[in-house]
């Protein structure tokens, strides 16, 4: 059976229903999101859920800007309620990396960012309970906090149900049908929709997806753990979210007695279909030693529960956000490199404009073209913050 409609999405994660969402507000008639099992069973249901903007290029700043303002005010822009919790965000720098602190804040305060430089003494004011080094300096952004990733994935879909859209869950996508050069068609192991319109959001599975439709991009399914630890109140109450580059973990609060933690370097291939989503000891007694050094209050938390997502990584840890050349009417959308959810309002809405009017307007989005690696044009940070998720 064929059914039509102007445009597919494949795959059902954050990036895919805020697209999805995008372009029906914006007048596409009756849009297909196609997604293999349920929606945000792939990275974001594993997400940390982490909204902060410290990032050292202008795009990923101006795009986790974008999507502050809309995760901030969801309900009024989209509607629904994500569970935004504002904690603020705080970045420990060692002094070799000052510079590029510097360099960092500096960027982001001219996108717009409410982010500073604060001092030793506004540090410890702002957040007691870390612990500090000699010659380090830090980093504040007052308005950062986290929300819910499924639950963000599942207020997309259900708005854009409700203004026509369809999501089939359930029901991968098998291929692209490309004839002359242009889509043609989507088709799934019972049906074919017929489109001339196809976004590629398909997450860790993204390479071999795309390699069945002769796409060969560099991009690699790594596997990701966080674990949660249950405080005891009355030693340490209540932490910032934080990022600390001296012990390289990143952090935040979790409802009112929770701590999650991760270690972003510390990294795997992996088959999306056969990872071991449980979290390993060795990573949780490693990690948690290296946390108790900035969070003294933290060594004597019980373990609450643990597990293990995936990124899907690039080579200069950039998504690939472009139309693809040579084939018309096809979109790609993927290797966010465990930065997705906090960009991921922006990055619908950029999707949006490139495939309706010709390019993205909200954010300059020229660096993250497909063909980057083999120009050789990768996008360069000032320091590794590959540990922040």
């Amino acid at each position: 059976m064929t059914v039509t409609t102007d445009a597919v999405v494949i795959g059902g994660g954050v990036m895919g229903t805020s697209v999805l969402y995008n372009l029906v507000s914006r007048g596409v008639q009756k849009p297909v999101l196609l997604e293999r099992t349920t929606l945000g069973a792939g990275s974001t249901g594993r997400s940390s859920g982490l909204i902060r903007m410290h990032y050292s290029t202008v795009v990923n700043a101006a795009l986790s800007w974008e999507s502050f303002e809309t995760y901030a005010n969801f309900d009024e822009v989209v509607g629904g309620d994500v569970g935004f919790v504002q904690t603020g965000f705080m970045v420990f720098v060692p002094e070799d990396a000052i510079d590029g602190l510097n360099h960092n804040i500096a960027l982001q305060q001219d996108v717009g960012i409410d982010t500073q430089i604060v001092s030793r003494e506004e540090a410890r004011e702002l957040a007691p309970a870390f612990e500090q080094y000699d010659g380090e300096a830090f980093a504040w952004e007052p308005l950062s906090g986290h929300a819910d990733p499924s639950g963000t994935g599942m207020a997309y879909a259900t708005r854009a149900r409700e203004l026509g859209a369809t999501v089939l869950l359930e029901t991968p996508a098998t291929s692209v049908e490309i004839e002359n050069d242009r889509v043609v068609a989507v088709t799934t192991a019972g049906e074919r929709y017929a489109t001339d319109t196809a976004v590629v959001a398909t997450g860790p599975w993204s390479k071999p997806f795309l390699e069945g439709i002769g796409i060969d991009l560099p991009l690699e399914a790594t596997r990701h753990e966080v674990f949660l630890l249950k405080r005891d109140l009355g030693e340490l109450p209540f932490h910032p979210g934080g990022a600390d580059m001296a012990n390289m973990t990143y952090f935040r609060p979790e409802a009112a007695d929770l701590t999650l933690v991760g270690n972003g370097n510390r990294e795997q291939s992996a088959d999306p279909n056969t990872y071991n989503p449980r979290p390993s000891m060795d990573y949780l007694e490693d990690v948690w030693l290296r946390l108790s050094k900035r969070l003294p209050g933290i060594a004597g938390a019980e373990f609450f529960t643990g597990y293990a997502g995936l990124y899907t990584s690039t080579p200069d840890l950039h998504p690939v956000i472009d139309r693809v050349d040579g084939i018309e009417g096809l979109y790609i959308c993927t290797g966010f490199s465990g930065h997705g959810f906090k960009l991921a309002p922006a990055v619908g809405t950029v999707m949006a404009e490139l495939m309706l009017d010709g390019e993205a307007k909200t954010v300059d989005i020229s660096t993250l073209k497909m063909d980057r690696f083999r120009r050789g044009e990768t996008n360069t940070t000032s320091y590794d913050f590959k540990v922040i998720a």
